[in-house]
């Protein structure tokens, strides 16, 4: 039998904002995930109205003491929380009076969005990994003969007429078509780990944003909006190059040839974190890139980031397949709300505090 982790331990550890709150409504004890909620430290917390602090849209007073006399449970759905600093996100709660401490109360505060997303974000990431391995591993054996099929087009309109050229044209056009969709694959599969070190996350999205206006986004009117204050990120900067770039790319394709705004924001974010094996992990750095083109069609908008799956006709459906990818390595998070006239992609990634530099 394993050893239990002290209680401390466990507090500590806890992946969501948890609070003990005294009989007379001031704080007891505040874990770091509350702290990081509150943006505020457990000392200067401690002792104060927690609800001076907390701003809930629920009448959690008359709970409180219902919970307190009746000894039960408090579990609260769909609830706005702010705390004064920033607008309220949705969210969970859950109350109970503590054990051995009359008048004490264990509140726990779970933000809801983030953590369905979260949920999503995993599990496509999975299914991209799967169907991406064995699409690597067929690619090999598809590209000899599409090379024969070439080479044999190719004979054939040697010793046929100008006119009628038509047919081994489309054949060898087609075919190439398919080794480089192939190629895409087989790139996806045999992807190098990142090289991760302390880079300013700017830097990172003003090459990106160079080469999209050189490029595929001449047309475009790109807006910036970053927080000068960042810290640096934890990440492969080539990479996170790579992932920019294929998000601009969308944005710039999804507008047109009209062309319309693209927008890059930065900020900085504590309520995000990504639970692991070995913890949680906070995600403050945010990066969203939006347009204001036609929208993701709402039948594929949960299946975005899967393989193979594409709202442009002729897409391959790999772009954003690999954006997943790349960020999943960086342990990191990325989500996307999309209406019509406007679609916003937030990538959220750790800082690289404690690491380097």
């Amino acid at each position: 039998m394993g050893v239990l982790p002290s209680p401390d331990l466990l507090w500590q550890s806890l992946p969501v904002p948890a609070f003990l709150i005294g009989a007379d409504g001031r704080a007891e004890a505040v874990n770091p995930a509350g702290e990081e909620f509150l943006n505020a430290s457990a000392r200067s917390l401690i002792g104060q109205p927690l609800f001076d602090r907390l701003a809930v849209d629920a009448p959690l007073e008359e709970a409180f003491a219902r919970m307190r006399a009746g000894h039960s449970a408090l579990f609260i759905n769909d609830v706005e929380v702010g705390t004064g600093d920033r607008a309220p996100v949705l969210c969970n709660i859950q109350a109970a009076p503590m054990a051995g401490a009359p008048g004490t109360v264990l509140l726990l505060i779970a933000p809801r969005e983030f953590a369905d997303r979260l949920g999503r974000a995993q599990g496509l990431t999975k299914s991209a990994r799967s169907a991406i391995g064995m699409a690597d591993m067929l690619a090999h054996e598809i590209k000899n003969p599409l090379a024969g099929i070439t080479g044999a087009a190719q004979l054939l309109a040697m010793n046929l007429a100008p006119e009628d050229r038509e047919l081994t044209d489309l054949i060898v056009t087609e075919t190439r078509r398919i080794v480089k969709l192939l190629e895409q694959v087989e790139q996806f599969g045999r992807m190098r780990p990142p090289e991760r070190h302390a880079v300013n996350i700017h830097d990172i999205l003003d090459r990106a944003r160079r080469s999209a206006e050189l490029g595929f986004a001449s047309h475009m009117r790109i807006i910036e909006e970053f927080d000068p204050s960042l810290p640096p990120v934890w990440a492969d900067a080539d990479q996170l190059v790579q992932v920019f770039l294929n998000l601009l790319r969308n944005a710039a394709e999804a507008s047109g040839a009209q062309g319309g705004r693209i927008r890059i924001r930065t900020f900085y974010d504590l309520t995000l974190r990504l639970r692991r094996e070995d913890g949680s992990r906070a995600l403050p750095v945010q990066v969203e890139i939006s347009d204001d083109g036609p929208g993701i069609p709402p039948a594929i908008l949960e299946d975005i980031f899967d393989p193979f799956v594409s709202g442009r006709e002729n897409g391959t459906g790999l772009g954003l397949a690999l954006v997943s990818r790349i960020i999943a390595d960086h342990d990191g998070w990325i989500g996307v709300e999309s209406q019509p006239g406007r679609t916003t992609f937030r990538i959220a990634l750790p800082k690289a505090q404690g690491r380097e530099g």
